[in-house]
Formats: C-alpha cells, sequence, structure tokens
C-alpha cells in the first residue's frame, strides 16, 4: 500500500503542469488625486491653574473655578462623551534663590480636560465663555475633518482612474494595449489634524480654520496586450 501511494503521488506531480504568473509586459504607472476640505471638528485642551500657599487651598481653588469651566463648556452644548480630563497635576513651588536650602513658596494646581466640539463655527463663543468663566490654560487646537475616511476612498477611487489613464497613454504611445491589473501598491498618507500653537487666556484669540488637504497615490502595474 505504501509503494502504491508513493508511486500516484509521483505520477500526479509529473503531470501537474507548471503556470507561471510572471510577464515581461507590464507598465507600471503611478495615479495621485486630492481634495482640499475644510476641517469640521475641533480638540481643545482647556483647564484651570491655580496656586496657593496650602496643598488645600490651591485645590479647593481650582476645583471651584474647574467647576464652573465645565458648567460653560456643558451650556455651549458640549456632550459629555466630549470631555475628558487628560491631566491633574498638584506640585510644590520653591523659591529659586538657589545661595541656600530652598524655601517652600506654595502649591499650583492644574486640571486640563480635552474637549472635542463638532460644530467648528461654534470654537469663537466657545472660548469666549470658558475664559470668562475663568478657563486661564489652553495648551492647543486640533482641527480635524470628521469625514476624513469617506473622502479619502473617493480620493483613492480617483487616484486608481488617473493612473488607469496614464497606463492607456503610455500603452497608446508603445503600441499595446492596457490589459489586467498585475499589483496596486497604496502610497497615499493622511495628513495629521492642524495643529494650532499653545496659547493662554489674555485677550480675544481668533481661530481660522483654514482647509486640509486629503491626498492619495497608488501604483499600478498592467499586463500590456498586442
Amino acid at each position: 500500500m505504501f509503494r502504491v501511494f508513493v508511486l500516484n503521488t509521483m505520477l500526479l506531480l509529473i503531470a501537474a503542469p507548471v503556470v507561471s504568473h510572471a510577464t515581461d509586459r507590464l507598465v507600471t504607472v503611478t495615479g495621485e488625486a486630492s481634495i482640499s476640505v475644510k476641517p469640521d471638528t475641533a480638540v481643545i485642551r482647556i483647564g484651570v491653574t491655580n496656586q496657593g500657599k496650602t496643598a488645600q487651598a490651591a485645590s479647593e481653588a481650582n476645583a471651584k473655578e474647574m467647576t464652573a469651566v465645565l458648567a460653560a463648556i456643558k451650556a455651549n452644548g458640549v456632550a459629555d462623551r466630549d470631555i475628558q480630563t487628560s491631566r491633574l497635576s498638584l506640585q510644590p513651588q520653591y523659591d529659586p534663590n538657589k545661595g541656600g536650602t530652598a524655601r517652600l513658596l506654595g502649591f499650583r494646581v492644574t486640571n486640563q480636560l480635552t474637549v472635542k466640539i463638532r460644530a467648528i463655527d461654534k470654537l469663537p463663543d466657545f472660548l469666549d465663555r470658558t475664559v470668562a468663566a475663568g478657563a486661564n490654560e489652553m495648551s492647543g487646537i486640533e482641527l480635524i475633518v470628521s469625514e476624513q475616511s469617506k473622502l479619502l476612498d473617493q480620493v483613492r477611487a480617483e487616484a486608481i482612474a488617473d493612473a488607469r489613464r496614464k497606463a492607456e497613454l503610455y500603452a497608446h504611445a508603445a503600441g499595446a494595449k492596457v490589459g489586467h491589473v498585475v499589483s496596486i501598491t497604496d502610497e497615499g498618507a493622511i495628513p495629521p489634524p492642524s495643529p494650532v500653537k499653545a496659547f493662554r487666556a489674555g485677550g480675544a484669540v481668533p481661530v481660522a480654520p483654514g482647509e486640509q488637504m486629503l491626498r492619495a497615490a497608488v501604483t499600478v502595474s498592467y499586463e500590456l496586450t498586442p
């Protein structure tokens, strides 16, 4: 039984045809497409920093002001799911004089929130209300496009169409035709959210959303036919 099995296996291997998928008749091109989109969502880190002679005094003052800031944020229509504590710290503050033993001056408390504002046109009013409520520290704003994935799908499809157009141009010039797709490589990159430099409260802060460029690039190889 064992010998028969080995013989049958060898016969199958000999009879099986050798298929090669390689081809030397290829045209490889890179297709590109892009779209400019205005950001519609803002993510901001905002908070309150207080100082006091004791840790308790600094903490109580911070809690009081932060409660007012949080109320102002919610009054601006921001949902609980879009508010998250991102930093809470208590640090002793010492006399910077280096000539001798350091002297404790007091304590500093910082409480910071990360807030997502889904209607970017409400951002100026949001800033006005939170600053008026006591917010005195903002570490930055990121302006993002909420439907970025859907828009990128559209741009990718346009990049494929651009690759096909280029392939047909080269094929025609070479006296050939474009056949099946052999390979596709995604070369595109998604740009990071647009950051706005950190700033502190103390006056009106203009915010210009501008536009973001969403780009896709693909490298496609096509088989050439006569």
